[in-house]
């Protein structure tokens, strides 16, 4: 495809993209390439126009990671063949729009899963590299990056590069977990799981206070091969911190008495109906009259007590990795019962030493301020070697905000206090979930040496600039970023 003068990008491509959040939308025009050669045709449309371009899997970051207003999305969904698996190593080679949906369902009936996952199956593999995802059982195994063992990137520059962590280390490093900044990946090889059964053993354990569920998370995880934690972010006193944890480990070989029928693929499928009856997909509507501060506290006591009841009857049970893993996914487009103006996620990493201190303030400024977090999530965390990692030795805490018109700009003055907090307490955060960080607050958990380092490769990569989001530019590009204030929602 030849490009020629100053090319005019087609109207036709204007598209208004939302991030998952539904808090935050640009326009821009998207593209949808399925071959090398086109996602080659999208960098020289971007060039011969003057446009930035922004990579987009499915679209599954919070905030505003995919977003690039008025200039080109690059949407690589279709970018999504399996190219080769070895199910006797376990090594998978794939195109960078392959969802983890589509992984694990190639590879589950040999008797393989994927050694990380989120809490949804639909992000694509490229996604999950740029943010280097985590899972509940990042203490053991760490993110994602840990089992890619190489890629290609294909650079702005239009050089397709093979990196692993003895080719180009430097750009295998900073590229996982680069949010898409250095070029946009090809293809990756990644190190699967061995399992021996579609089941895991999970079990429940009731925890009536922050500090009782730290305790509980240190006793276990050197047994245990998942652990999170579910908190009640509205209790408060000395029941702050309260929650449920679950623990969920991989069945041995010969635990399953059926191996064969929990590892096929319609014995994971999660189910369309409640009871066989109400379909998933309109759940969200009566989920919507308790997204409220009273109808939040109404349900979290009901769940914690009656974990309890359950935790007192000691009961483990089994239950297929799919709907361990994909809780998020149980609720068809549940982010619609929070309304129009979506929400955000607020999630911090803290060091072990200082997680409880910091995680009690950040729960006690939220509901002073009258916005307690209507969902929060609690895991282990361990270190890694990425550049722009988001690791700690410690644990984070994800709290979900409802985002309206009213209350935005409250919202964001709360965050910026929660920064601190996090700041403070020598944290991290994750651009995946961002919303709400400044510059400052960018550059001091990261460090000027990873900044600097990252910009030289960036300028390496990509020489001409071509490569920007509305997450880089508020966090990495402008000075004056720091102290802008929150863009109304276009709605």
């Amino acid at each position: 495809m030849g490009i020629e003068g100053n090319y005019i990008l087609p109207s036709q491509n204007l598209e208004l993209v939302e991030g998952w959040g539904m808090s935050s939308d640009a326009v821009a025009y998207v593209f949808r390439p399925s071959t090398l050669q086109g996602i080659r045709d999208v960098f020289e449309i971007a060039r011969t126009s003057g446009r930035s371009i922004a990579f987009r899997g499915a679209g599954r970051s919070y905030g505003d990671a995919a977003l690039n207003s008025e200039n080109v999305v690059l949407d690589l969904t279709r970018f999504s063949r399996i190219l080769d698996w070895n199910p006797d190593t376990g090594i998978i080679r794939v195109e960078s729009g392959v969802t983890i949906r589509q992984l694990w369902e190639y590879i589950l009936p040999d008797g393989w899963w994927p050694p990380v996952v989120p809490g949804t199956m639909f992000p694509t593999l490229g996604g999950c590299a740029s943010m280097n995802i985590h899972g509940k059982n990042n203490f053991r195994v760490g993110p994602i990056g840990d089992h890619i063992t190489e890629f290609e990137i294909l650079l702005p520059t239009g050089e397709l590069r093979r990196c692993s962590r003895q080719e180009n280390p430097d750009l295998f490093y900073a590229a996982i977990g680069g949010f898409g900044m250095l070029g946009c990946f090809i293809t990756l090889t990644i190190r699967m799981k061995k399992v021996y059964s579609g089941l895991m053993e999970v079990e429940p354990i009731n925890t009536p206070s922050l500090d009782a569920m730290i305790r509980i998370f240190e006793e276990r995880m050197e047994r245990a091969d998942y652990l999170v934690g579910w908190i009640d972010g509205v209790a408060s006193g000395k029941n702050l911190g309260r929650g449920v944890i679950h623990e969920a480990n991989y069945l041995k070989p010969g635990d399953d008495p059926n191996p064969a029928q929990t590892l096929r693929l319609d014995y994971q499928q999660l189910p369309d109906t409640i009871l066989g009856l109400l379909p998933k997909s309109i759940l969200w509507r009566f989920m919507r009259p308790f997204v409220n501060n009273a109808g939040v506290r109404f349900v979290n006591l009901a769940k914690f007590l009656s974990s309890r009841i359950l935790d007192r009857g000691g009961k483990k049970f089994r239950q297929s990795h799919a709907a361990f893993a994909f809780l998020l996914d149980y609720v068809p487009n549940w982010k619609r019962s929070y309304g129009v103006g979506g929400l955000i996620q607020y999630q911090s990493f803290i060091p072990e030493a200082h997680a409880a201190g910091a995680f009690k303030e950040q729960l006690t400024l939220a509901q002073r301020a009258g916005f307690p977090p209507y969902l929060a999530v609690f895991k282990r965390h361990r270190r890694d070697d990425f550049l722009m990692t988001h690791g700690v030795d410690g644990y984070s805490l994800a709290l979900d905000f409802r985002i309206t018109k009213k209350n935005r700009r409250a919202i964001w003055a709360l965050a910026a206090k929660l920064d601190q907090v996090v700041l403070n307490a020598g944290g991290r955060f994750y651009f995946a979930k961002d919303s709400t960080l400044s510059a400052p607050s960018v550059k001091q958990y990261l460090g000027e040496s990873a900044v600097r380092k990252f910009r030289k490769l960036k300028e390496a990569c990509d020489p001409d600039g071509i490569l920007e989001t509305n997450l880089y530019r508020r966090l990495f590009q402008s000075p004056e970023a720091a102290d802008a204030e929150p863009v109304e929602h276009a709605r």
